[in-house]
């Protein structure tokens, strides 16, 4: 009986702490979805409506920064994908003077926070003339130590047997990497897709320093129009603009959610 009372509270604690963590996101759906005479009057019988939305496209020039955003992120993840591949296998298959030194470097950086470079960059992507770019956004991103390590800790757990039998049909490295390593790690590349768009969708700091127009900005940035003193606070519209902006990645989620969950219990984070 102690046993069923302790799971029965287990389970009950964890439902009220997902409640807990869900109803900021119950309240933006409430609110985008009605007028805002009931953001804060929770009538069941309150009408619907999606005029905040139309409101929400049309206060800011939403597409230009959906547009932004998705070059920017599928940017970034396209070339994380070709360095984090290359210096990964690099690492986990070749021996070479310095490779665990080198390795260490790069869990070094694992331990230094992006903010904490944002004035290096800041001067770098001058001298290169890239400020208000969406390559001057992009481009402090595109070697990933975390996407390097978590694809060496991958690459290794695959049998070396594989590069050898590759290698006898006649492939080249690039084509061992291609049709042997790509396959196999096809969930790892799953989930850490989703955590890099995830993250640079949602990066707010630097994309606001570094932009200074329209034509760059991403939805983060464009989407602090809604909080000026200018636009006044209305939180009908700024909940459907705050959903418009998260919907993405949510959809992504729930398509992917399965492959990005077996992607850590397979491979894991060794």
């Amino acid at each position: 009986m102690s046993g069923r009372l302790i799971k029965f509270i287990s389970t009950l604690t964890v439902w009220l702490f997902a409640a807990i963590w869900a109803l900021p996101l119950l309240y933006g759906i409430w609110t985008a979805f009605h007028p805002s005479a009931f953001a804060t009057n929770f009538d069941p019988l309150a009408p619907l409506t999606l005029k905040n939305f139309a409101r929400a496209w049309t206060a800011a020039p939403f597409a230009r920064y959906f547009l932004n955003t998705v070059l920017l992120v599928l940017g970034i993840m396209a070339a994380q994908f070709l360095i984090c591949t290359l210096a990964a296998f690099g690492l986990a298959r070749w021996k070479f003077f310095g490779a665990e030194l080198l390795f260490a470097l790069i869990l070094v950086q694992l331990m230094v926070t992006p903010d904490v470079l944002i004035l290096e960059n800041y001067r770098t992507l001058q001298k290169l003339d890239l400020i208000d770019t969406l390559t001057g956004v992009g481009l402090p991103y595109v070697a990933s130590a975390f996407g390097i390590f978590l694809l060496r800790q991958t690459f290794k757990s695959i049998p070396k047997e594989l590069d050898d039998a590759a290698r006898v049909e006649g492939a080249n490295t690039l084509q061992t990497i291609w049709r042997v390593y790509l396959p196999l790690a096809r969930p790892v590349y799953v989930a850490y897709g989703l955590v890099s768009v995830s993250y640079h969708w949602n990066n707010f700091l630097w994309p606001l320093i570094v932009t200074n127009s329209v034509e760059t900005r991403p939805l983060t940035v464009g989407l602090q129009v809604f909080a000026s003193v200018d636009q006044g606070i209305d939180w009908s519209v700024i909940c459907a603009a705050a959903l418009m902006t998260s919907a993405p990645l949510m959809i992504a989620f729930l398509l992917f959610q399965r492959a990005f969950i077996q992607s850590f219990l397979r491979a894991g984070i060794r």
